[in-house]
């Protein structure tokens, strides 16, 4: 690394006492909130007797959740430290491939579900043996061996350095907040999130035009509990992924243009934290997406708060119509 790379990766790694702070009680609260509500999930899909494929899927994004925030502690410590990495070259290189890997993971699986939603919705009963459980799994093993070779560079490649600042040799892990600066990564990027999230929306849209088409005594309610849980899950992704990825966006142009001042970078830093925590938010939403779609995960939180479970009134869709079933199963 040159004088003028390194003087930029120590303005890129030197956040302020005040955001250190924040972040470091951003991320407390995020572990607090998140892990309890993904562990009860991941046990509640793990010993269900049903092998639907909405089960498989949700399974893996439960994994995918609990793991992704299971790196939480490092970026806490990190913070906590005045933004110094302190645990070595091994846990920064695990940090970066568990948090981009459970990234994907997470917004891929939740596109997939979009996808099984649809068919459930679409597909005539007697072409519903199409879905099933063998089929799902198989999506998702593919999905997490496609994740785990897209990030293994990360496990063998140096990710540490040692930065001259003020305070003396600051190490910094690149895998935190160092972002690469590419026509490569700009269009890895593009793909990396404009599929799972033009499949989202697709699928959603074309769930509520069907649903539109119901006939009027099944679609009021159809219509309504369906909606709301397609919001839910369309927010969920445009508030924890849009956000990081339009920054990325933002940062690789501005870093491929040419000159750059000293105050931008910071700003630029400072955007790829706050985006980057934001990301995070996914394992608080995807519980409450668990609530609407599946009963067991929801019959399982309510009795843990002590209340009286009454499926009449919790259930996603009509329990008279044909399309309840379709759309839980």
């Amino acid at each position: 690394m040159n004088r003028s790379e390194e003087e930029r990766a120590t303005l890129y790694s030197a956040g302020t006492h005040e955001e250190n702070v924040f972040f470091t009680i951003f991320y407390m609260l995020l572990l607090v909130s998140s892990v309890p509500c993904n562990a009860l999930a991941l046990w509640v899909f793990m010993r269900g007797q049903s092998c639907t494929p909405s089960t498989v899927l949700l399974q893996n994004l439960a994994i995918a959740d609990i793991s992704y925030v299971l790196v939480l502690p490092m970026r806490v410590l990190y913070h906590a430290a005045g933004s110094r990495w302190l645990l070595g070259e091994a846990p920064c290189r695990l940090v970066g491939f568990f948090f981009f890997l459970n990234l994907y993971c997470s917004l891929y699986f939740v596109a997939f579900i979009s996808v099984d939603r649809l068919l459930a919705v679409a597909l005539p009963p007697r072409c519903q043996r199409l879905r099933c459980g063998k089929k799902a799994s198989v999506a998702c093993a593919m999905l997490w061996v496609t994740g785990i070779v897209s990030m293994s560079p990360v496990l063998f490649t140096p990710q540490t350095s040692t930065l001259r600042s003020g305070v003396g040799n600051v190490t910094v892990c690149s895998q935190l907040y160092l972002e690469k600066a590419s026509s490569s990564a700009l269009a890895s990027t593009a793909v990396a999130v404009t599929v799972p999230l033009v499949t989202l929306l697709v699928s959603y849209t074309l769930i509520l035009l069907r649903l539109r088409a119901t006939p009027f005594p099944e679609r009021t309610r159809a219509q309504r509990k369906a909606a709301a849980m397609i919001v839910l899950t369309v927010l969920n992704c445009l508030v924890a992924f849009v956000p990081y990825h339009a920054h990325r966006f933002l940062y690789i142009e501005r870093h491929t243009r040419g000159h750059i001042s000293d105050a931008e970078i910071r700003s630029l830093a400072f955007g790829n934290r706050l985006t980057s925590a934001i990301t995070c938010f996914s394992a608080v939403l995807d519980p409450v997406m668990y609530f609407f779609l599946a009963r067991n995960y929801r019959q399982a939180l309510l009795k843990m708060c002590g209340r009286t479970i009454t499926l009449v009134h919790l259930n996603i869709l009509n329990p008279e119509t044909e399309l309840q079933s379709q759309w839980l199963q």
